[in-house]
């Protein structure tokens, strides 16, 4: 069954000088402050599309092969202004029973390969680190 999420963003002003406030409408969970400089610059506690795709990276492997016990999977996603996403970078480290160092980076890569969000971003180059702990 398909599934659709909804999130909406209010925007004032122009893009460099304004600010906004993005929504996540189907989950609720919260209003979350938005700007140019934080998402070219420095964060200064507000979010932005790169982080919001790099969470939803951030399970792909854990419905790959054996069940592991943990995952601890962090995403890099680079923004160029001007030009736009030109890099994402994921690390994964896992304690998966059963599975060897070279299983488990193949179950990575196929997780990454496979991921919806990295499907979305082909033009985007994508890396991966992955290891066992």
């Amino acid at each position: 069954m398909a599934t659709t999420r909804q999130a909406h963003t209010v925007w004032e002003g122009n893009l460099i000088e304004g600010n906004g406030v993005v929504t996540l409408d189907s989950s609720g969970i919260g209003e979350y402050p938005v700007s140019w400089p934080s998402r070219a610059e420095k964060a200064n506690g507000k979010t932005s599309p790169e982080e919001l795709i790099a969470a939803a990276h951030s399970n792909g492997l854990a419905t790959a092969g054996t069940p592991p016990t943990r995952l601890n999977t962090q995403a890099e996603v680079t923004f160029q202004p001007g030009t736009g996403i030109t890099g994402i970078h994921l690390t994964v480290e896992g304690e998966v029973p059963g599975l060897d160092e070279a299983g488990f980076v193949k179950a990575a890569e196929d997780a990454k390969a496979n991921c919806p969000v990295s499907q979305a971003l082909t033009g985007t180059t994508i890396t991966l680190s992955a290891s066992l702990a």
